[in-house]
């Protein structure tokens, strides 16, 4: 999902770590916008060479799908991953056809109602990339998005990662809407779910005018053109010490989301729970969650650990429940919530699904309990 990488070699993110996607070749950019006839489901008994088999889910995996509230979509980090055979996939495919054709099958999963796209963190997509996407996965499907680092790094990095110089790009809405939001919307409409503005690690200067970057993220995020339905902005940050009540209040007065990140450099799930009962005194709007990293372990270490990805490793089942809880309050409240779990959280993003899963369909079970209790109190 990355580009510009050679074969055999990771990317570097902002940060100077490996990404996360698995590397594809050029072909997933290049491919053309199909017509509706080159879209077209083949008949019954028959299948195109090309396409990617799902694996087939077992009946207490549909079980588990049935219990949860419609509105919550859990998903991975991108998709294309081939120890995801026969958790996610019905057969072995590398990790470039899994890139450019495997998205149908990871939307046939019961329990996959959304995925993060986070190449686009890299390089700005394109309409017809978007375009593609959203042909290949139901109507229940929600995106989550990351906008480009052009916007969202103060610094111009080199390969690797380091700090060259200042982004004399950052935080420039017009470019946001031009080169993210337009096509963004524009391609995935309706299946737009989140468009997530990750800020990489400011510089130290910034850092110690926190209030200087937040009026200046307040401009950005009220030049942004209004979004329609369900569809929100929201806002991750890697700066703990940003995560104040003034970040809280600039996001509430702009209508946007705090996208709770669970990643190394951020604090326990508990707290920024706390950040969201700021900005909601009681749910009102998208819960959205990428649970990137596991605590303790930089990427490389995750990496090493848990590839090919095919089990859980090391479960956390602390943030696991934390967030369970908070995705059922915010599902019983009638809102959409959107989880995106990494490879690197747990050693297996599906499998971390299906765990959630469970967790939140116990949750919400407890709390509709608790109201009918209370109901039946107060009568």
């Amino acid at each position: 999902m990355q580009q510009d990488t050679p074969a055999g070699t990771a990317q570097p993110d902002m940060f100077g770590n490996p990404v996360e996607e698995a590397t594809a070749s050029s072909a997933t950019d290049a491919a053309p916008f199909a017509s509706a006839s080159q879209t077209a489901q083949p008949p019954p008994g028959k299948r195109r060479a090309r396409d990617v088999l799902a694996a087939s889910p077992s009946d207490d995996l549909l079980q588990l799908a049935s219990q949860l509230p419609p509105q919550v979509h859990l998903g991975t980090s991108t998709w294309s991953f081939p120890g995801w055979k026969g958790i996610v996939y019905g057969d072995d495919y590398s990790n470039s056809k899994l890139s450019r054709d495997g998205l149908a099958a990871y939307g046939a999963h019961p329990l996959l109602r959304t995925v993060s796209i986070d190449r686009s963190f890299y390089q700005a997509l394109t309409l017809t990339d978007y375009l593609r996407y959203a042909q290949q996965v139901p109507d229940h499907f929600r995106f989550i998005v990351k906008a480009p680092a052009l916007v969202t790094d103060a610094t111009v990095r080199a390969e690797r990662g380091e700090p060259v110089s200042g982004n004399p790009c950052f935080l420039n809405a017009q470019l946001a809407i031009d080169e993210f939001v337009r096509p963004c919307i524009d391609g995935l409409r309706a299946k737009a779910g989140a468009l997530v503005f990750q800020f990489s690690p400011l510089p130290n200067a910034m850092l110690a005018q926190p209030a200087l970057f937040v009026e200046r993220l307040t401009a950005f995020l009220a030049a942004l053109p209004k979004l329609e339905g369900d569809t929100c902005y929201a806002v991750e940050i890697r700066d703990a010490c940003l995560l104040t009540p003034r970040l809280i209040r600039a996001l509430k007065a702009t209508g946007v989301r705090y996208c709770v990140g669970i990643h190394a450099r951020m604090p326990e799930p508990s707290r920024q729970a706390a950040a969201l009962a700021m900005l909601d005194d009681e749910p009102s709007g998208p819960l959205i969650v990428r649970w990137s990293l596991h605590g303790g372990f930089k990427y490389e270490q995750a990496k090493a650990k848990y590839e090919p990805f095919d089990k859980l490793v090391d479960e956390d089942p602390d943030t696991r429940t934390a967030l369970a809880e908070l995705a059922a309050r915010y599902a019983i409240a009638g809102q959409p919530v959107l989880i995106a779990a990494n490879n690197k959280a747990e050693g297996s993003a599906p499998l971390t699904c299906v765990k959630l899963a469970e967790h939140i369909a116990a949750a919400c079970e407890r709390l509709r309990g608790a109201q009918k209790e209370n109901a039946a109190e107060a009568a």
